[in-house]
């Protein structure tokens, strides 16, 4: 079975106004962080990838990512395709001259939206600048394999998503058994001496947050189709609104729809603040000197 993984890279670069020009190795050897996640990704049995970038980043993307991947991915008979998230890609709804100068994308569900003509089998979404550790692939792969027409999420525990260098926002699982029942976005969660806490409140820093990794149908596009022309009537500030994957899960749960989640021990990596960047790289070096990955990262493929 062809499993696809979709890797949201429409903003890609865009964290303290860098572009993808400057977009800097996280290891010694000249990779970027989502290098880790398409070597993780093949070797869990993925073997289609779809990279969501705008038309306006589409030459530097190719330039710097993009063709690089793709010579290691044909070598490994690995697909990859491009779709692309654009503000224009609306359909006609009531009160459209007010979105008519938004700048803001319209979110992660839209961003997948973008794929509706390249899917039709199961498939994975990841963020493209998050590391999200080599039993996340492995799990969401296994559950693509035995449930190709379910939901799962895969969760990780807080204390290993948090930054040394301030708050984070997540979206904090509950649970029932292996079940998901709802998302919470929790703002400004900072770590602390006994675990992390939400601006005074404590939060058990074993709770399992989602990072955005998702499995999906190929029919769950058909729900993203079919719910943003609501979201587009619906909305409250038609300049900022987002059509959000944990929104639409969250909605869907409340509906009835069952979503499993898949547990990963592993830390998550990423680059929250400017200042996080040198415990990221130290965090590579050390996967690397305990032989997590080769220095050539993708020769053991």
């Amino acid at each position: 079975m062809k499993k696809t993984l979709v890797i949201l890279a429409a903003g890609i670069g865009s964290r303290f106004g860098q572009g993808i020009k400057q977009l800097e190795p996280i290891d010694d050897f000249g990779h970027i962080i989502i290098d880790y996640s398409i070597h993780d990704a093949i070797a869990a049995g993925f073997s289609s990838f779809i990279f969501i970038i705008r038309h306006d980043i589409e030459r530097d993307f190719r330039d710097i990512i993009g063709e690089r991947i793709e010579a290691i991915c044909e070598k490994l008979d690995v697909e990859v395709k491009y779709a692309f998230q654009e503000l224009s890609d609306v359909p006609d709804f009531p009160g459209q001259g007010k979105v008519r100068d938004r700048t803001k994308p319209w979110g992660t569900g839209h961003a997948v939206l973008a794929c509706r003509e390249l899917i039709d089998g199961p498939f994975a979404v990841i963020n493209a600048d998050d590391y999200y550790g080599k039993s996340g692939f492995q799990k969401a792969s296994a559950f693509l394999s035995a449930n190709p027409n379910r939901y799962a999420l895969v969760g990780y525990q807080l204390k290993n998503t948090l930054s040394e260098h301030g708050g984070v926002t997540r979206g904090i699982c509950s649970l029932d058994g292996n079940n998901l029942t709802g998302i919470s976005e929790t703002r400004n969660i900072v770590k602390t001496s006994s675990g992390a806490e939400s601006n005074g409140v404590e939060i058990d820093p074993n709770s399992l947050v989602s990072m955005n990794f998702w499995c999906f149908p190929a029919g769950f596009l058909s729900v993203l189709e079919a719910g943003f022309p609501e979201f587009l009537a619906n909305m409250n500030d038609p300049m900022k609104d987002e059509y959000l994957l944990p929104t639409i899960a969250d909605r869907m749960i409340n509906e009835g729809a069952a979503f499993s989640v898949l547990s990963s021990e592993d830390n998550w990596f990423g680059v929250t603040y400017q200042e996080d960047k040198p415990s990221v790289v130290e965090s590579f070096r050390n996967l690397i000197d305990s032989g997590a990955y080769r220095p050539d990262l993708y020769s053991d493929l």
